[in-house]
């Protein structure tokens, strides 16, 4: 497409050269006979013209200058563009500029994704080996056939929330009881809200800490009962 538009572009600007050498009457007699000529086309064809992406792109842009330089209203283009409609070359325009800023996708960088079977045997050695640290499963993994780094091994099992060796080999760790048991547990807030009209109002509300859900167990201005 790239190759086309330039023809484009080239052939129009052998066409600038070839107007710019003729006189104002005869650039007036020039376009009048070519309206005419579209008149006729226009009236004989039965189709609907179908540019291709490179006559598109090339239209657009010298619409878009044109407008630019007259400062014509799209209807008034309807005088100019006898082919197509002129919200659609317009709209033709704005998609150029709109590619024109669109950043093309970058790619990912970094280490590949660990295969899923490798991460599984990771998991598995350390919940099964509480003595063992990150070089320890290393080594395994490679009389296994397998190869991953230290910071690989550390990674799997910060994902699975499992502790180093030492503190999961002497005792289980905050994080990993609580993710273990966050679908059991319960956290509660106790707040006040001042209304409009300066009255507080208590609050009490249960959050699952699983699921992030929260009930509302009661408001009241008065939590001492009375």
């Amino acid at each position: 497409m790239l190759w086309s538009i330039i023809g484009n572009i080239f052939s129009v600007l052998l066409s600038l050269v070839r107007v710019s050498r003729l006189s104002e009457n005869d650039k007036d007699l020039e376009i009048i006979i070519l309206r005419h000529q579209l008149d006729v086309m226009a009236r004989k064809q039965k189709q609907p013209i179908r540019p291709n992406r490179a006559e598109k792109a090339t239209l657009a842009l010298l619409t878009g200058q044109f407008k630019k330089n007259t400062n014509r209203t799209i209807r008034q283009l309807g005088d100019v563009i006898r082919i197509v409609r002129p919200e659609t070359v317009i709209r033709w325009h704005r998609e150029l500029v709109r590619r024109k800023w669109t950043q093309p996708p970058q790619k990912k960088v970094g280490r590949p994704k660990i295969n899923q079977d490798t991460e599984s045997l990771i998991v598995r050695l350390a919940k099964q080996n509480l003595r063992w640290g990150y070089y320890r499963i290393e080594g395994e993994l490679k009389k296994l056939g397998f190869v991953a780094s230290l910071t690989t091994v550390r990674n799997v099992l910060d994902r699975n929330a499992i502790v180093p060796a030492p503190v999961r080999f002497s005792s289980i760790g905050w994080k990993t009881m609580m993710n273990h048991y966050k679908d059991q547990l319960l956290a509660c807030d106790f707040f006040t809200v001042e209304t409009i009209f300066l009255k507080t109002v208590y609050v009490l509300i249960f959050i699952e800490l699983g699921t992030r859900r929260v009930h509302l167990a009661g408001v009241t201005s008065h939590p001492d009962g009375h």
